[in-house]
């Protein structure tokens, strides 16, 4: 399950599979983005991982296998 990039595209921001060419999607906001990327890896048990306008890595969020799931 490749992870899904949210990161700038010059059209607005960009849903990217880790290791793919292509973006999966381009959107005009990096809130709508991150809304597709989270369907997306909900759908696949992936991680978001959400990028700023500079390429800085923003935050993570898992969804399915965490690899530090919270104990308790």
């Amino acid at each position: 399950m490749p992870d899904q990039h949210v990161t700038p595209h010059p059209d607005g921001w960009q849903v990217k599979g880790a290791g793919n060419s292509k973006a999966t999607s381009v959107h005009s906001t990096q809130k709508d983005a991150i809304a597709a990327a989270k369907t997306i890896a909900k759908n696949q048990s992936a991680e978001v991982v959400i990028h700023r306008q500079n390429g800085q890595i923003r935050a993570k969020d898992s969804y399915g296998n965490d690899p530090y799931p919270p104990r308790g």
